[in-house]
This record gives C-alpha cells, sequence and structure tokens, in this order.
C-alpha cells in the first residue's frame, strides 16, 4: 500500500517505475539460466505479452443518467492518474497500451457516469499532487485509503488487500519467523517499511541469524528474484503476489496468511462532489454483478466489497 506521495509504488500497488535494472551476467550458462527462468515466467513478472489474463473480454456498461447528473462537473470525460507496472492493477500490453484490473473498473465507472475514460501515464509521487491542484479527476494507482491520505484526500473504496508471501515450491518459509531468509520487496513499498524491514529489526535485536531484504524498483523484478533463486521469499501486496503466482507455471506459490489488511480506492480531492458521484457509480456495478466479474476476470476474487464505501464508511446512495 503505497505510502502519501512516496516516490515509489509502495505496497498498495507496486511503484512508480523507473527503469528496470538489468542484471549483469558475466556467463553463458547464467545467461542461459535466466534466459530459463524469465521464458517460464512467460508474463508472471514481467510486462511481456500476454499482458491480458485468459479468457479477458472487454465489459461495456450503460450509462445510468440519474447517477451521471451527479458528476455534470466532469463533462464527458474522467481523467486519471496510474503508473504502470503494478499487475494485475495496471500494466502496458505488447503496444504500450495501458491495461489492467483498475482500467478496467474506472472505465466500467467512466461509463456508468456516461464520461469516456482518459488514462494519464505519470510519476507514482505525481498522481496525488495532480489531483489535489485539479490537473486530472482521480487517481487510479494501488492507491491504499489511509488515515494520512484522508486529511487531503476522499477514498472511494475498491478492494481489500493485504500483505501475502510467495516462496518457490519446496522452500520452507514461514512469514513469521523470517530470520536468515533473503526477502524481496518492492522498494519502499509497505511490504518492505511495515513488513519486512521490522522483522530484519527483530531478528537483530534478538541475536538470531541476520535476514536480508533485497529491494527493487519494480515488484516485476522482486518477484523474478525469487523465481531465479536469488530471494528466498517475496513480500507483497496479496494481489500483486497471486498474479506472480498464476503466471509463474507453478514456479511460485503462495505461503502464510494474508495480514494487515486495508482498503484501496480511486482517490479525490477532499470535499469533492465527485466523491458520492463515483461511489453511486461503484454501487450500480456492484449491484448488476459487474464489479465482481471485472475483479474475477484479473484473478481477485477475494477482498471484494459489498457496499460502496468513501473512507471505508459506507457511502449513502440511493
Amino acid at each position: 500500500m503505497h505510502s502519501p506521495f512516496a516516490p515509489a509504488h509502495q505496497a498498495g500497488r507496486c511503484r512508480p517505475q523507473q527503469a528496470q535494472p538489468k542484471a549483469r551476467l558475466r556467463t553463458v550458462a547464467v545467461l542461459t539460466a535466466v534466459a530459463t527462468a524469465a521464458s517460464a515466467m512467460s508474463a508472471c513478472v514481467t510486462n511481456v505479452e500476454p499482458a491480458l489474463p485468459d479468457g479477458w473480454q472487454p465489459i461495456e456498461v450503460n450509462a445510468v443518467p440519474e447517477i451521471a447528473a451527479l458528476a455534470p462537473q466532469l463533462d464527458g470525460k474522467l481523467t486519471i492518474g496510474t503508473n504502470p507496472p503494478y499487475a494485475p492493477f495496471e500494466l502496458k500490453d505488447n503496444n504500450g497500451a495501458i491495461v489492467g484490473m483498475e482500467m478496467d473498473l474506472a472505465r466500467a465507472v467512466a461509463q456508468v457516469l456516461d464520461a469516456e475514460l482518459e488514462i494519464k501515464e505519470q510519476d507514482f509521487s505525481l498522481i496525488l499532487p495532480a489531483v489535489a491542484q485539479g490537473q486530472i479527476d482521480m487517481g487510479a494507482s494501488g492507491l491504499t485509503d489511509t488515515a494520512e491520505r484522508r486529511k487531503n484526500f476522499d477514498f472511494v473504496d475498491t478492494l481489500y488487500a493485504g500483505i501475502q508471501w510467495a516462496q518457490r515450491p519446496g522452500n520452507d518459509v514461514d512469514p513469521d519467523n523470517p530470520c536468515g531468509l533473503t526477502v524481496a520487496v518492492q522498494r519502499t513499498s509497505v511490504s518492505e517499511t511495515e513488513d519486512v524491514r521490522p522483522k530484519q529489526q527483530r531478528c537483530l535485536d534478538e541475536g538470531q541469524e541476520e535476514m536480508t531484504v533485497l529491494s527493487y524498483d519494480t515488484g516485476d523484478n522482486a518477484a523474478l528474484a525469487v523465481l531465479m533463486g536469488r530471494a528466498d521469499a517475496l513480500s507483497a501486496d496479496s494481489p500483486v503476489s497471486a498474479w506472480a503466482v498464476n503466471r509463474s507455471d507453478e514456479r511460485l506459490e503462495l505461503v502464510g496468511e494474508l495480514f494487515d489488511a486495508a482498503p484501496y480506492g480511486f482517490a479525490v480531492p477532499k470535499g469533492s462532489p465527485l466523491a458520492p458521484a463515483l461511489a453511486a457509480a461503484m454501487q450500480h456495478l456492484i449491484d448488476t454483478g459487474v464489479y465482481a466479474q471485472i475483479l474475477a476476470q484479473w484473478g481477485i476474487d477475494e477482498g471484494l466489497i459489498d457496499h460502496a464505501l468513501i473512507n471505508e464508511s459506507p457511502a449513502h446512495v440511493s
């Protein structure tokens, strides 16, 4: 879940992305091993085709005039800021188009509001400031709805997610007892700041074997580190870990229980009339089953909400 105005995707979204570091390989043997591993991952931890999951189909939603009337300020266009890659929330397909669960959900919300969705790719650190300054209508980039962020923004929540670890099959990883392990994370994510770094310090304080943390610019590379044996485990947001496992051809598996669950949401300026309009559109998608259908297409079947929420409180929508 991302920290407020963090320069990279915080857990809650794998985060802003700088150029991904490339492994420097010195031998043909290592090069072959890496190529084999990367091929096995297919599109698991990289934005290579296929970006869309098997069976994905575009979902079209009819406008609802009484809900669209709640957001006259949109004037036919809903502009969002996002920062791929953060599969399955947002990533790029082979043609460079931004796709993902959040993009599908935002598009469905826009259709209910009788608006066209316009997606703007931005540095993660600039998304919330752009929302605050009115440069975009809302942030849709794996944003965690936190008390700190609510001081300046309202969140129309979309689902609950937590931290989930993953490992290679056969490893004996216990997220509650990580001393002596090497764990890969996305840099500055909640998985790093709230999960593995405190555990690393605990190992030191208790005089146990040191825990090594490998921090990467993207969740993609963190998952690849586990697949290639550089790390024993991955700590990431639960949908991100599940996506990596599902795309790994059974070379990764989830381990331990999901913990520290929190809501993700679309961010709008504090007090904006757009929040109740978005919540009404979300409620319509929930009631019609479209919401669950969109998430299911991206392999998300846990943490779904059953009522529209603003700042984790039930929205009063008709």
